[in-house]
C-alpha cells in the first residue's frame, strides 16, 4: 500500500550500527527513504548499514557521533539536509542497558545511562525538530522498551526501566507540544529481542526465561520491529501522535 511507502523521504536513525537500529535503518530504505545512519562506528556496523541501504538504490550516509553531544547532532542534521534532502523522519534508537541491584548502583552508572537514554533522546529530538518544524512536516519515533511499562521479572535494572519510562512520557510531551506544527512524535517499545546483547553465551539461561515468560514463546527478531517503525514514520499513521506502540509478543498482557 502506498500509505506505507517512504519514497522521497529523508530519515536519520541513531544507534544504527547494530540490532534494532540497524534493522530499522535498512527497513526505512526498503520502504523508499534515503537514510543516514548515526552513531559509533568502532565495530563497522554503521558503515555496513549504510552500504546495505546504498545496495537498495537509496542514498545513504554513515555519520559518526554521540547522542550526548549537541554539536554532533546538529552537524549530523546539517549534513543530512545538505546531502540527502530535507529531514522528514527520525528514529532515535541509541541507548544502553544495565543491570545492578538498586542498593549498590553507583551514581556514575545511573548518570551515564540517563545521559544516553534520556538526555540523548531529548537532544536528538531537539536537533531534528529544529529542522522539521519550520517546514511543518516530520515524524519522530523514539525507541523505548516494554520495560518502561512493566518491570522485568528477575532483572535488577531500576535505572534502565525508569529511563525508558521517561522516554515514553517525553515522547508524549513533545507530541503535545508539536502537534499543531506538523511534527508527530511517538514511542516504539520492543520486548525481548534477539539482538547481539541477547545472543551472548553468558545470558543463555536468562534468554530461556525471556522466552518462557513471553506468550508467543520466543524472542522477536530485530526485523520484526521494522514494520511498526515504518508505520509510525509513514502516512499510514498520519493521525497518530503521542502513543507508545508496544511490540512484545504479548508480554505486558501477563
Amino acid at each position: 500500500m502506498d500509505l506505507f511507502r517512504l519514497d522521497g523521504e529523508t530519515a536519520i536513525v541513531t544507534g544504527a550500527g547494530s540490532g534494532i537500529g540497524k534493522a530499522i535503518a535498512i527497513g526505512l530504505a526498503q520502504a523508499g527513504a534515503n537514510v543516514a545512519c548515526f552513531g559509533h562506528s568502532s565495530k563497522g556496523g554503521l558503515e555496513e548499514a549504510a552500504q546495505a541501504i546504498a545496495a537498495l538504490g537509496r542514498k545513504s550516509l554513515a555519520i559518526e557521533g554521540s547522542v550526548t553531544e549537541e554539536a554532533d547532532l546538529a552537524h549530523a542534521v546539517e549534513q543530512v539536509e545538505a546531502e540527502l534532502g530535507p529531514l522528514t523522519v527520525a528514529v532515535n534508537n541509541a541507548g544502553i542497558a544495565g543491570s545492578e541491584p538498586a542498593t549498590s548502583l553507583p551514581r556514575d552508572k545511573w548518570e551515564r545511562l540517563y545521559d544516553i537514554n534520556v538526555r540523548g533522546v531529548f537532544i536528538s529530538c531537539q536537533a531534528e525538530a529544529r529542522a522539521m518544524l519550520p517546514r511543518g512536516k516530520g515524524s519522530i519515533v523514539n525507541i523505548a522498551s516494554m520495560s518502561g511499562t512493566i518491570v522485568n521479572r528477575g532483572l535488577t535494572q531500576a535505572h534502565y526501566n525508569s529511563s525508558k519510562a521517561a522516554v515514553i512520557h517525553l515522547s508524549k510531551s513533545l507530541a503535545m507540544e508539536w502537534a499543531g506544527q506538523g511534527v508527530r512524535v511517538n514511542a516504539l517499545s520492543p520486548g525481548y529481542t534477539a539482538t547481539p546483547m541477547n545472543k551472548r553465551p553468558e545470558v543463555l539461561e536468562e534468554v530461556k526465561i525471556f522466552k518462557r515468560d513471553t506468550p508467543m514463546g520466543r524472542l522477536a527478531e530485530p526485523e520484526e520491529v521494522v514494520g511498526p517503525a515504518v508505520f509510525l514514520a509513514s502516512k499510514a499513521s498520519s493521525f497518530v501522535t503521542g502513543i507508545d506502540l508496544i511490540v512484545d509478543g504479548g508480554y505486558v498482557c501477563w
